[in-house]
This record gives C-alpha cells, structure tokens and sequence, in this order.
C-alpha cells in the first residue's frame, strides 16, 4: 500500500530543452524525444542564450505528433497574460490538443535587471501572478470575459481562439515556498515542487531546500491545502542533479563538489537521480511510494542516457 498521500498514477517523463541549436538539430532533437517515449518537451522563460519559448516550443509541436510542449514555467511578469493565453490557445489549437501550460510569479533577479523591470517583492509578484492565472483562464473560457483586479482590468474581452483542450489546457504551477504551494494546490492540473527561490538566483539558498526533510515538507503544504482536489493534482519534479553510472559512490562525490553541496544531501534528495538504470528506476518508485511523484522532468544531456529508465517506467 501506498504511503503517499496523493493517488498513485502512471509514470510520464519530460526533457527540459533550453540551449539553442540549429533549427535541423532542434527539431530532431524534438523527435527523438518523443520516440524514446518522453512525454513532455519544456523550456525555461528566462533572457539567458535560450530561444525564445513561444516559437522554440511552436517549432517542437510542429516537427512531433505526440509530444506535448509547454514552458518550465513562463514568468507571469514579461507578459500580459491575456497575451500568453491568446498565445497558448493558438499552439493549442495549431497541435491538437499538445500543449501544457506552466506559470511562476518571477523569481530570477537577473532578468529583471538586464530588462530594467521592476523586481516587485515577492508577495506583490505572487499577487500579480494570481491575478494572471484568473485572467488566462478568463480569456480561454467560453464567450467574452471582464475582469477587475489591483494588476489588471479587462473589459468584455473574448478571448480567440478557443483552445482544443477545452475550457483550459492543463495548467502547472511550480513552487518552492508555503504561499507559492498553497495556490498550486488550489488551482493547478500539475504541482511541481521546487528549491525555494526566494534568493533570486539557483544557489546555496535553493539547495537549502531540496533535502529530503524539506521535500516532505512541501508535499505535505499541498497535500493539506488541496482538499477534496487531492486526487486531481499530478506530482512533479524536474531533477538537477542526475548522473546514469555503475559508480555513484564517485558520481555523488563528482556532483556534490560541482555545486557546493555535501554528499549526505545528495544522498537523499528526491532532485537527485544517481545511479545505475535499475537503481534509478527502484529510487524512481520509492519517491512515488513516499510522496506520489509520477512526472519527471530530466535536462537535455540526460535525454539517451535516461531512455532505458522512460522505457521501463513510462505509463506504468
């Protein structure tokens, strides 16, 4: 028997894309994702050397037939969410039903910085991103919508086109803080439990929080504010540090001293997959015993080494 709150449900893995390539080797990186059975293709919202997500995810659906795209996750704050909505519904549509939507209040101080934006303490860009979560939703439902809120006002706004996925096209909500969780376990199709990001940057403070005891405490923050909608919710984690070897004893060493983290952490911690294929697919199926994650997300560099594990595990 399960000790995990939320339902057990069947395996589904994603590649989070983010380094640019020629358009020959982006889409048939897109394919082979998607032949090696991978679910989802995701990409980061962030003004680094990544493409653009909208027409980078646009191109993915378009050289597939049955990978889903979406990003991990868009920054509610560099762009209207009327805009993104229109946007999705439209790649909805142009796929067939393809596309997964995943949505953040901001946290990288960096962009905010390079594009001279506001960065609003956190509390304000939650409030901001609430308020964009109802719009998008909004806009996509049937017949013209009117909304009234501190960040924005719409007026009688019918939002086309309508997307296939009818009223919204799955929704992810990615969090690493109390506020951030308690919403996504409110509102989102797919909760993704994260770092705390609250530093602005992917560092010491993150790594803080994806030790084993602050996982378990994540999941029961959502676990107790989703309510009657616990079993709606799908798990998800987008592991950092992962490393397919026959030595992991070497390999946990090798990553920890990579980004400053002691071993014992590494050891635990659901971020972490490190192993041989069978000793990943067993840690695979603890951590959703234990806390119900059934959506993984691996880095593009893991795309082969990770396929003997998604062709074992995938929709069981």
């Amino acid at each position: 028997m399960s000790s995990s709150r939320f339902p057990i449900r069947p395996f589904r893995f994603g590649v989070q894309l983010n380094a640019p390539a020629g358009a020959v080797q982006w889409r048939e990186t897109a394919r082979r994702i998607e032949t090696l059975g991978y679910a989802t293709a995701t990409m980061p919202d962030h003004f680094t050397e990544q493409f653009a997500p909208m027409p980078a995810l646009q191109a993915v659906l378009d050289a597939t037939t049955t990978l889903r795209a979406g990003a991990l996750v868009f920054d509610n704050d560099y762009k209207h969410p009327a805009i993104l909505g229109k946007e999705m519904a439209t790649m909805d549509v142009l796929s067939d039903g393809r596309v997964e939507i995943g949505l953040g209040a901001g946290w990288m101080r960096t962009d905010y910085d390079r594009l001279g934006l506001d960065y609003d303490r956190a509390g304000v860009r939650v409030d901001r991103f609430v308020e964009g979560l109802a719009v998008i939703r909004g806009v996509m439902g049937p017949g013209p919508f009117s909304f009234s809120g501190q960040h924005y006002e719409i007026s009688d706004y019918d939002g086309l086109p309508k997307p296939v996925q009818a009223p919204c096209p799955p929704l992810l909500i990615g969090g690493g803080g109390p506020r951030v969780l308690r919403i996504a376990a409110r509102e989102a199709d797919i909760v993704g439990i994260n770092g705390t990001l609250s530093a602005g940057e992917f560092g010491d403070a993150a790594f803080a929080t994806m030790t084993l005891a602050a996982v378990t405490d994540k999941v029961d923050i959502v676990a107790d504010a989703a309510g009657d909608r616990i079993g709606d919710i799908e798990l998800n984690i987008r592991t950092f540090f992962n490393k397919v070897t026959d030595d992991r004893r070497a390999a946990v060493g090798q990553i920890a001293r990579a980004v400053g983290v002691n071993e014992a952490m590494l050891e635990t911690s659901p971020f972490a997959l490190i192993g041989s294929n069978s000793g990943i697919v067993e840690d695979l199926l603890a951590l959703r015993e234990q806390f119900g994650f059934s959506y993984v997300i691996v880095g593009a560099n893991e795309i082969e080494s990770f396929a003997p594990v998604v062709a074992q595990l995938a929709g069981h």
